[in-house]
């Protein structure tokens, strides 16, 4: 009984996805706006305005260009008001924001605003505080360059060998801008794996990982490790079938 049930269970699932997998690769420039904050209330009032690129330049640009190899998530606001502006305290609170529980960058320019805002509330003597000419808080605004690569699969054991390959840049594209390009809790290859092959399992397993606590190379190993083990048990369920 059991023997049958994996044949079946296997026999249902697709080896080759109708849609075949694409993989991007992205860039980042940097762009001045000239925009700029000497004070906690200019910093929170700059914070509900400026371009979502901003938001983003400032809170996920250092993963991508040290390649992420500091497990702790670092924030330029968070930097500035500790180490500038002398606020510890709230630098504190600003670092805790945990980026994964934001799926869109209005959601996480919400949340530093709000943070800030609090802090000003229970603490009305930050408000007389400035930084001197030069050292303001600079925002910089992110302009993405999108790019296809060579590398596109349409099987998991094709998928598995382009991930080997790819740059982490690519790799980034499809796991951390995925989140906030899609508005969910999730990436595009748990998209791939769920709505082409029908991999439901693995899906729910690549979406439940959290890039932002690791480098990009230990998610790579990871992923692989994930991949690998399903074309494992797919190779063991046809050798129970025949």
């Amino acid at each position: 009984m059991g023997e049958t049930e994996i044949i079946e269970g296997s026999m249902s699932l697709p080896s080759e996805a109708g849609t075949p997998f694409r993989f991007f690769t992205s860039f980042v420039l940097q762009e001045a706006t000239g925009l700029r904050a000497a004070t906690l209330p200019q910093l929170a009032a700059l914070l509900r305005k400026v371009p979502e690129g901003c938001i983003y330049y400032h809170t996920h640009y250092f993963l991508l260009s040290h390649h992420y190899l500091i497990p702790e998530p670092p924030n330029d606001f968070a930097y500035w008001v500790a180490e500038i502006l002398g606020e510890g305290r709230l630098g504190e609170w600003l670092a805790s924001i945990d980026t994964m529980e934001h799926a869109t960058l209005q959601s996480l320019r919400e949340a530093f605003a709000s943070t800030i805002e609090r802090y000003l509330d229970q603490t009305p003597s930050a408000q007389l505080k400035f930084a001197s000419e030069g050292e303001e808080f600079f925002f910089v605004k992110s302009v993405h360059v999108i790019m296809p690569t060579a590398h596109q699969v349409s099987t998991l054991a094709g998928f598995a060998q382009a991930l080997s390959q790819i740059s982490i840049h690519s790799l980034y594209f499809h796991m951390f801008d995925a989140r906030l390009r899609l508005g969910q809790s999730t990436n595009d290859f748990a998209i791939w794996f769920e709505e082409q092959l029908g991999l439901g399992p693995l899906a729910e397993q690549v979406a439940q990982l959290d890039p932002y606590a690791r480098t990009l190379e230990s998610l790579r190993t990871m992923l692989l490790a994930m991949v690998q083990q399903e074309l494992d048990r797919q190779g063991t369920s046809h050798a129970a079938a025949r």
